[in-house]
């Protein structure tokens, strides 16, 4: 067997083992978890608890390059702002992760082209 189809075949065992690896959904440049399903513009649900969801973003957006502040000062609310520093027209700009009601949600919002 010569490189090029060990290659496709090594590919397509990843692809196969890891299902939610071509499956992810990128809006404006953020991937999204796998199980965020989109209820509006730039809107998502997740199925996944309010804790679970900002460890996942921990990891894809290092608090060192993508800093965190609460946004909600509400009994039963939970909602952090997560910024996107380096944001090109186009691209995300700001997430906000909330837990509203027993159900988590992601708004994204995306920086203006001029």
């Amino acid at each position: 067997m010569t490189g090029a189809p060990r290659y496709k075949a090594a590919l397509a065992a990843l692809l196969v083992a890891f299902p939610g690896v071509s499956l992810a959904e990128k809006v404006a440049g953020l991937t999204l978890p796998d199980d965020a399903r989109r209820i509006g513009m730039n809107r998502y649900q997740v199925d996944r608890k309010y804790e679970d969801l900002l460890r996942y973003f921990r990891t894809a957006l290092p608090p060192a390059r993508h800093p965190r502040r609460p946004i909600a000062d509400q009994p039963g609310v939970k909602a952090v702002h997560i910024e996107n520093p380096g944001a090109k027209p186009g691209s995300w700009e700001g997430l906000n992760v909330y837990e509203l009601k027993g159900e988590t949600r992601l708004f994204i919002l995306v920086k203006a082209k001029s």
